[in-house]
């Protein structure tokens, strides 16, 4: 067992985990920021504050498209210490979005690339699932799901950050002091070397559950905590069981309580077992306890390394806005989930990659500032879907007594029985990227037609370049370099194609005519949709349009070139609805 220590609960983005020894993390040094020599306070555009996966994305985001920031964090090293197993499971769209960032062929090395869950009930399995044969899934460029250490991502995001070198990080950078008006916000930051004080036009909350800024705001959020408690084991076995999900919601090697069983880097498995509501966490966390468990599950001859332990109880909690002046709320600052599904750490990243392009067009003027109102839209639909979600997995798995109870036997009875019920067992709905049906910044069925795919995500789908090279929608997200994307499907009248120059010339957009396998191109740039995979993508049909945000969400669209691809461009930088 490698050296661990238990003792006094850490409380960490949400997760109760006891102190342990765990990997170790890579530090970062101490380098004293140029304001500790005195001078003026310096402004910056956007200053990040907490180093954690979510402000790393967003700080790689914002570094990819030129935009100057600064990120602190009060620690020197990636993840948490003591707290190895955090976040572990990467979804299709976080991992289009490191594919965007140039981190994802490090992941995929490094990682577990998994599509097949089983769950069982007893030794009866009561659900199924391959996410490669599901639609939503099966042709991007990326897997469904990548397994890995959270703490590894952050440390590639740190080197993609310092090799493109236009984001600072600045570590043992404690905010300790916060204030803003109408003009500025004022940042005081305590470091090794002293203190200073910097101002910022945007700052970016990304310290977690427990944020200061939160505190300091009088944020009002919505809070629920269960009785639920769970013990983690990180171990190696000598005899690998199968790389797949399995769940297990009432495990007879662990009192019929759930289990969760996973593999990650370094040939390290994650177990999750469920404890009674009144578990001692010292108790459980004990290393003749976890081997004992251990042995009940794969039986007395089973050997084992132990990485890490640590119990942890969960809660969740959802803020009322993700905006308060010229502060942003992202991640677990924003919400806090239960750890069902792969909801935490997932919706994070979106959450940057989604304020990331619209404070890049804002800052180097291509959108007005109202656009910036659509994060608090279109990422608060998303906390509150995934905290939905999450509690509903939560009681299935400590059913209430009463009919929450009668109806997960129900579930289970009929399930081992008939496939019609299999879909009600819950022990975690995978996350998805997010649709968005009340966003200001795209134009919905009520503008367009009841067909309207505004909102949804787009797979990164293959295509071929004009002189037959293989690509993907990111490749066209890159090309078009932070402006929006209309993408034409099918040939174009003289009139329309004049329209659509008109508007290239006018705006920050970018247009490419996709064809199929014998189309002719016309006067634009033009690539080859042999498949369909890229119009399918897009859900539209036959001559239409797809008007492409740098996020990969469809802002809008139609089936001619007129006044309302005109409206959906302007709605989409900001120009149109209400101010910010």
């Amino acid at each position: 067992m490698s050296e661990t220590s238990y003792g006094e609960t850490a409380h960490t983005n949400g997760y109760e985990f006891t102190q342990g020894g765990g990997y170790v993390l890579t530090e970062y040094p101490f380098i004293p920021p140029p304001e500790l020599q005195g001078g003026p306070t310096v402004r910056h555009p956007v200053v990040i504050v907490g180093g954690g996966i979510t402000g790393l994305t967003l700080a790689c985001s914002l570094a990819r498209l030129g935009v100057r920031a600064v990120l602190i964090d009060e620690d020197n090293t990636v993840g948490v210490k003591g707290a190895s197993s955090r976040g572990i499971c990467y979804t299709q769209k976080s991992l289009e979005i490191f594919e965007r960032l140039g981190v994802f062929d490090r992941i995929a090395a490094k990682g577990v690339q998994w599509s097949v869950g089983r769950t069982f009930a007893g030794q009866d399995e009561v659900y199924r699932f391959d996410m490669r044969q599901q639609g939503n899934f099966n042709l991007s460029t990326q897997p469904p799901f990548i397994n890995i250490q959270q703490f590894y991502i952050e440390g590639f995001l740190v080197d993609r950050i310092q090799q493109l070198g236009v984001v600072e990080l600045r570590w043992q950078n404690r905010l300790v002091a916060f204030e803003q008006n109408d003009d500025v916000a004022t940042l005081t930051v305590e470091t090794p070397a002293g203190r200073y004080q910097i101002e910022a036009e945007h700052v970016i909350d990304a310290t977690g559950s427990h944020s200061p800024l939160r505190q300091w705001l009088q944020v009002p959020f919505d809070s629920r905590r269960g009785d639920d408690r769970w013990c983690i084991a990180d171990v190696r076995f000598t005899t690998r069981p199968p790389v797949e999900r399995h769940t297990w919601i009432e495990a007879p090697f662990n009192e019929n309580r759930a289990v969760w069983q996973h593999l990650m880097a370094d040939d390290v498995w994650r177990l999750d077992y469920q404890m009674a509501p009144n578990a001692d966490p010292e108790h459980v966390s004990r290393e003749e306890v976890v081997r004992e468990r251990l042995a009940r599950q794969f039986g007395p001859e089973v050997a084992v390394e132990i990485v890490w332990v640590g119990p942890y109880a969960y809660r969740s909690e959802c803020v009322h806005h993700m905006r308060h002046g010229r502060v942003f709320l992202m991640g677990d600052s924003a919400k806090v989930v239960s750890p069902f599904g792969a909801r935490g750490g997932n919706t994070g990243v979106a959450d940057a990659d989604n304020l990331a392009w619209k404070l890049a067009a804002v800052l180097r003027g291509k959108a007005d500032p109202a656009l910036l109102a659509s994060y608090d839209d279109e990422r608060l639909e998303a906390a509150q879907q995934n905290v939905c979600v999450t509690n509903r997995t939560a009681r299935f798995l400590r059913p209430a007594e009463g009919s929450e109870r009668l109806f997960r036997q129900a579930a289970i009875g009929l399930a081992k029985q008939y496939p019609f019920a299999r879909s009600l067992i819950n022990t975690g709905r995978m996350a998805i990227a997010n649709p968005y049906t009340r966003s200001r910044a795209c134009t919905y069925a009520t503008e367009q037609s009841a067909s309207s795919a505004a909102g949804q995500s787009v797979q990164n789908v293959r295509f071929h370049w004009a002189d037959g090279s293989p690509g993907c929608v990111n490749d066209l997200l890159d090309w078009a370099e932070g402006d929006l994307l209309v993408l034409v499907f099918g040939d174009l009248s003289g009139a329309a194609l004049q329209r659509l120059r008109r508007l290239c010339f006018d705006a920050p957009v970018r247009s490419v005519q996709v064809l199929g396998p014998d189309a002719r191109p016309q006067a634009l740039e033009h690539i080859r949709d042999p498949q369909g995979h890229l119009q399918g993508a897009c859900h539209v049909f036959g001559h239409a349009w797809a008007l492409l945000r740098p996020d990969g969400y469809l802002a809008a669209t139609g089936e001619s070139v007129d006044t309302k691809l005109v409206s959906a461009i302007e709605r989409s930088l900001g120009l149109r609805g209400e101010p910010a």
